[in-house]
């Protein structure tokens, strides 16, 4: 399923005033398309996530799902924090699209067990969130997101807050969950090495308010690993993205130091 996303644009009111931080953002996800978006700190990556998985309104524009609906929800995101529920098993947390559907308990078993086993956590399904490591809250995050089955999954940053051996293997580990539905994912992150290992194309935005100044194609063959790191087309589409990015992230810190 497409994203088309037109004109859009939010405004917020705060006690200094309006901000705003969508300045009228255009672009198109394909069908199937693993699809970075990238920026500098408080250009809107995050609000612009949020609005195509309708948990806020925009002040202008639309966003469209385009395509026949395959699956049983449009789409489900995966946050920073995992927000796993901590008083439910690893195994209670991941059917939850199915609880929300009001399907028949019997199935959230099977669903369950069928999504653990496929980010490689099924000897956890007992245990509790406080008994995870960090990577391993993502993996349940994720398990729970496939297991909505959506058309899109939406991830704000997932590996934000791993450290860096665990998010390199989580990165892999997520090449190799996709490579295997081909689910239309986008992916906001902050890290440049993260987009070009993962996406086919990264939408590069400009300091707030937040617009698209690029759409950079990703030319690695897939499937990728970190041996794809060393190929010089790599470092070529890390180098073309600072370029974009670095003059909105000079201006995003002075401004955030006055």
């Amino acid at each position: 399923m497409k994203v088309i996303v037109r004109g859009l644009t939010k405004e917020y009111i705060t006690g200094q005033g309006s901000v705003r931080a969508l300045g009228g953002v255009n672009l198109e996800v394909r069908d199937r398309e693993f699809f970075g978006i990238i920026g500098p700190t408080g250009c809107g990556k995050t609000t612009l996530l949020h609005i195509v998985a309708r948990l806020e309104i925009p002040s202008t524009g639309t966003v469209e799902f385009i395509g026949e609906q395959r699956t049983k929800s449009p789409v489900s995101m995966v946050f920073q924090d995992s927000a796993l529920m901590p008083w439910r098993t690893v195994e209670e947390n991941v059917p939850l699209g199915a609880e929300f559907r009001n399907e028949e308990p019997s199935v959230y078993k099977r669903i369950s067990r069928f999504f653990l086993e496929v980010v490689r956590l099924l000897d956890f399904a007992g245990a509790r969130p406080h008994e995870l490591s960090g990577g391993m809250k993502q993996k349940v995050a994720i398990a729970r997101a496939l297991a909505n089955d959506p058309e899109v999954i939406l991830m704000d940053e997932p590996f934000a807050s791993l450290d860096a051996q665990t998010r390199l293997l989580m990165r892999e580990e997520l090449l190799r969950i996709w490579e295997r539905d081909k689910k239309t994912v986008i992916l906001v992150t902050h890290n440049i090495e993260e987009a070009v290992m993962l996406c086919d194309r990264i939408a590069v935005m400009s300091a707030r308010p937040g617009l698209i100044k690029e759409v950079v194609t990703v030319d690695i063959p897939r499937p990728r690993t970190m041996k794809s790191m060393r190929d010089p087309d790599f470092a070529k589409c890390i180098e073309k993205i600072w370029g974009l990015l670095r003059y909105d992230v000079d201006s995003a810190l002075q401004r955030n130091q006055v």
